[in-house]
Parts: C-alpha cells; sequence; structure tokens
C-alpha cells in the first residue's frame, strides 16, 4: 500500500470547483468565535462540494491569515455571504424553500442518525457559538434540532468537528437524491 500522489488524486482546481454542481446545503454559522473552527468549515464544504457558507454576526470573514491555516485555500473555492444578524441568513434560505435545521442539544432534538430529510430545495444547518451554542432566538426560527449522539462525560464536540460529522452524514443522504452531482470528474471547460 502506498499513499496517493496529487496527480492521483484527480483533484479540480479552483476556476473547476466554482463550475461544479454543488449539493443544496448551505452552513450557517452563528457567531463563531474561533477563526481556526471557521477555516475548517470551509475546507469541508468545499471537499463535499456544499452550495455556500452563510457568516454571521462576529464570524470572521476571509481574507484572513488565521481563517487561512485551516482553509488552505477553500476560502478561494466556496461561495459565502456574510449577514450582520443570523436571522438574516435563515429568513434569505427560507425564501428559496430550504428547510432550515440547527445543529443543537434541545428538548424535542431529533439525533443525528434518526434525522430523515424532507423534500425541499435546500437544507440550511446551522452551527452555533463555540461556548453558548445556536442562540436561543435563533432556535425558534429553524424548522427543527438535530444533535449528535455523544457518550462520553462532556456534553458537546467542538464545532469544526461537529461540522465534518453531520455534513458528512447529510452528504450521505443526499447522494441517492444528487448523484449527478457528485461526480469526481472535473467539467469541460
Amino acid at each position: 500500500m502506498r499513499k496517493l500522489t496529487l496527480s492521483e488524486l484527480g483533484r479540480m482546481n479552483i476556476e473547476q470547483h466554482k463550475q461544479a454542481p454543488k449539493l443544496p446545503v448551505v452552513v450557517v454559522l452563528d457567531n463563531l468565535r474561533s477563526q481556526h473552527n471557521i477555516g475548517s468549515v470551509f475546507r469541508t464544504a468545499d471537499a463535499f462540494r456544499l452550495e455556500s457558507i452563510s457568516l454571521c454576526g462576529i464570524t470572521a470573514t476571509p481574507p484572513h491569515r488565521e481563517i487561512q491555516k485551516t482553509a488552505l485555500g477553500a476560502t478561494e473555492s466556496v461561495l459565502w455571504h456574510y449577514f450582520e444578524k443570523t436571522q438574516e441568513a435563515i429568513i434569505t434560505l427560507r425564501g428559496k424553500g430550504y428547510f432550515i435545521v440547527a445543529i443543537e442539544q434541545t428538548v424535542g432534538s431529533i439525533q443525528l442518525d434518526s434525522f430523515k430529510l424532507p423534500e425541499t430545495p435546500g437544507i440550511g444547518i446551522v452551527f452555533g457559538n463555540e461556548v453558548s451554542g445556536v442562540d436561543q432566538q435563533i432556535i425558534e426560527l429553524v424548522d427543527a434540532c438535530v444533535d449528535i449522539p455523544q457518550f462520553g462525560t462532556k456534553h458537546s464536540l467542538n464545532v469544526a468537528v461537529s461540522a465534518g460529522i453531520v455534513i458528512w452524514e447529510i452528504f450521505n443522504k443526499l447522494s441517492d437524491i444528487y448523484p449527478e452531482r457528485l461526480q469526481k470528474e472535473p467539467p469541460k471547460n
């Protein structure tokens, strides 16, 4: 066994990535403090070809050196928007008919492995602040809350880790619905 070389991976360049079909998933970052977490979410969004990221409130925006440390260029390939208030991002997504999910432990939250994707044009996934989580005002606006089953002594995961887990699960659920959007070959220019 050996590692694949970069040329063997057959990755798209930034322009090809921008032109490739995207999964109808928008990640909403609700007041994240850590620029490393923001960069990590950009990198995950790039890896799974998500539609975009909404950066809200105190969440830093590119270009920023600390975001780039973990994004490794994904801020160039992933479409992003800034909203002063997270509510604005949710209103925008709702206007497109998207189903909005907050990743938060709440009364009545659905465990991630049991969450069924609704038939909608897309899905918005809200991740909250590293200390306080998703703001209660935002929870009151979403269609559902989903939590990640955990079995240790801690009650939460790092937001970038949570994003990776949730995006992977949503990706798997959407891959049956949108197989044409998941072609590995770069689009023809």
